[in-house]
């Protein structure tokens, strides 16, 4: 069977309207792609089961934001709704406690440290970072994340210092979208120079790429694309402009089957680096569409899969696992087609690969 016929054989995809031809061109790579085990994360930042995964009760890994609900930029595609999520933590003092309790009550195992930007594209940490010293000291195994927005080497080095182990950031290719979507009188170097002071430090970089940026449009992904490939980054995400985030009328929603090709191109651009799909993309039969595009295209991970993905894998060969934890940072190794780390109740539905397996 193609790989066409093997998703159409699945109930999720019956309907869906799969790109054939894109379709057939990842099945070209499929010896590469079905070799390469894929990770489901299910982050407890928000909630989440399918009719294949389930979530996590526990806040294992949650995500705060210093700023709260409160960003400088305000940009076209977000206008800080992404924010809305996560937990506030304003003060160090409310990040230390926060954190603290939900290591002795909830079993966290790491977490995400976000916030609005200022004006230029920053964010001012440097008041949390005797924290996350602390915390690293009397917890040694605890994971954290951190976006970084734009920085310098030496805003780069105290990340690391502080105990920072997955430094992220957007690149952006284009200085249309840059001007135009995130209101930012910065350039596209000051943001390959923002990746490259991030990998001299220690921290696993992990930079992101939003598909459809520019109002919908890919305008500089493959420009982005080459950006991240020139730099030692441990993996790369990639989102998908939600434009319901957007003031109505300004977005247009990317084709899925655009939102696939640079899958592809990811894979290609980052040889034997991760490439991975991010927790942001638009909901409904394009999410699930999408979700397929990234199993054929060989990403190592998908965070809060939707319905379909699961068996997408094991149609075409790949072994899986699933995490509570951000889709940038591995809390350990899981063996093949595995229950999640830090959640007892976390294993694929019972039935749910039954017909695919068979």
């Amino acid at each position: 069977m193609s790989w066409l016929e093997k998703l159409k054989s699945i109930e999720e995809f019956e309907e869906a309207p799969l790109d054939a031809r894109l379709v057939a061109e990842l099945e070209s790579s499929g010896e590469a792609v079905a070799a390469r085990p894929i990770r489901f994360s299910t982050p407890t930042f928000k909630d989440y089961a399918s009719t294949e995964l389930k979530g996590c009760s526990r806040n294992s890994f949650p995500a705060f934001s210093i700023t709260g609900g409160a960003c400088g930029l305000n940009c076209e595609h977000c206008r800080a709704k992404i924010l809305e999520p996560m937990l506030p933590a304003t003060t160090p003092e409310m990040l230390e406690r926060k954190v603290r309790e939900m290591i002795e009550r909830q079993g966290l195992q790491g977490f995400l440290l976000s916030g609005g930007s200022n004006r230029r594209n920053e964010i001012r940490y440097e008041r949390f970072y005797p924290v996350l010293e602390r915390l690293r000291r009397d917890h040694p195994q605890l994971r954290i994340a951190i976006h970084t927005a734009l920085t310098d080497r030496a805003g780069a080095r105290a990340m690391a210092s502080a105990g920072v182990d997955t430094a992220m950031m957007d690149v952006i290719g284009a200085e249309a979208t840059i001007r135009e979507v995130y209101h930012l009188e910065r350039s596209v170097a000051d943001f390959e120079a923002t990746l490259a002071a991030l990998c001299e430090t220690s921290m696993q970089v992990v930079p992101h790429i939003v598909i459809g940026l520019h109002f919908g449009r890919v305008l500089g992904e493959p420009a982005a694309l080459d950006i991240v490939a020139r730099h030692a980054v441990k993996s790369l995400v990639l989102v998908v402009v939600m434009p319901f985030y957007a003031t109505p009328g300004t977005f247009a929603v990317p084709a899925a089957a655009d939102v696939g090709r640079i899958f592809a191109q990811a894979r290609v651009r980052l040889g034997e680096r991760g490439v991975l799909l991010g927790c942001a993309r638009p909901p409904g039969m394009h999410k699930r569409v999408t979700d397929a595009y990234a199993v054929l295209a060989g990403l190592d991970g998908i965070a809060f899969p939707a319905d379909g993905a699961v068996a997408a894998a094991a149609a075409i060969g790949r072994p899986f696992e699933q995490q509570h934890a951000c889709c940038s940072i591995k809390l350990g190794q899981a063996p093949q087609n595995s229950r999640a780390s830090g959640c007892a109740d976390a294993a694929p539905a019972a039935g749910a690969l039954a017909g695919v397996l068979a």
